[in-house]
């Protein structure tokens, strides 16, 4: 299964796109703002995969509504210098920790109905087959410190 997360409005505050399944639009999903990709940033372009995984965190929580995913949140893997990075809800950038937020709704630096978009996500992801891969291919938010390529003379007009 692949999930891809195509940016679409980047600001100061957050990151917000979509996320679709396949190809096909599943929600709407939010970060925070890109910067260099580091703790405290959108998560860098790429290739990654996610795994089903217990998150300590929300496992601590009282609500039941969260301790019945918090074994299983899905985990995104293999982000260079980031750990523990998930895909769940939450409506704006202070929610998200350097997490993706997923939602029905999408407004100026906010997405709504979180908890319905994230069960909809994860009964797709957590009724994979057996030995099915599940990867995460973020498109958009190139880091504003990107260094300049280097332009080989042969190329020069």
């Amino acid at each position: 299964m692949e999930l891809t997360l195509t940016r679409i409005n980047l600001d100061a505050t957050c990151t917000e796109g979509e996320l679709s399944i396949n190809g096909q639009f599943q929600c709407f999903s939010l970060e925070l703002p890109v910067r260099d990709g580091l703790p405290g940033s959108a998560i860098p372009p790429g290739l990654y995969i996610v795994k089903l995984l217990p998150s300590f965190k929300f496992e601590m929580s009282t609500d039941p509504w969260i301790l019945s995913y918090a074994g299983r949140i899905p985990h995104v893997l293999g982000i260079p210098s980031r750990s523990e990075i998930l895909i769940h809800w939450g409506n704006t950038a202070a929610d998200t920790e350097g997490c993706i937020l997923v939602a029905e709704t999408q407004g100026q630096d906010f997405v709504g109905h979180s908890r319905p978009a994230f069960t909809a996500l994860w009964e797709r992801l957590a009724n994979v087959e057996p030995g099915e891969i599940i990867s995460l291919r973020v498109n958009g938010g190139i880091p504003a410190t990107v260094q300049p390529l280097s332009v080989d003379e042969s190329t020069q007009v």
